[in-house]
């Protein structure tokens, strides 16, 4: 089951507390981002990375509908559920 993201409030650093539409909250640390490179090198200014907004359309977080992450990224990693089998590699 897929869960769409239905609240996000910055929580300091590189942290967004997420709530989802099935009611489970949990907090994302997003500072691994930091050194992927690519898109996420935007991360780097925390001021980009503070204006983030809720896709109702895609159930996920974005950045100036720009960058996004997969909303069963976001469960797994803020409520400690494993991913769906199919996303695992």
């Amino acid at each position: 089951m897929l869960y769409d993201v239905v609240s996000a409030v910055y929580n300091g650093g590189y942290r967004i507390k997420l709530t989802f539409d099935d009611g489970k909250k949990g907090i994302v640390d997003f500072s691994e981002y930091l050194s992927k490179g690519g898109v996420f090198d935007r991360f780097k200014d925390i001021e980009f990375f503070k204006k983030f907004s809720i896709n109702d359309e895609l159930g996920t977080i974005t950045w100036q509908n720009a960058i996004d992450l997969a909303p069963e990224q976001l469960y797994a990693k803020a409520t400690g559920n494993p991913l769906p089998k199919w996303m695992e590699v």
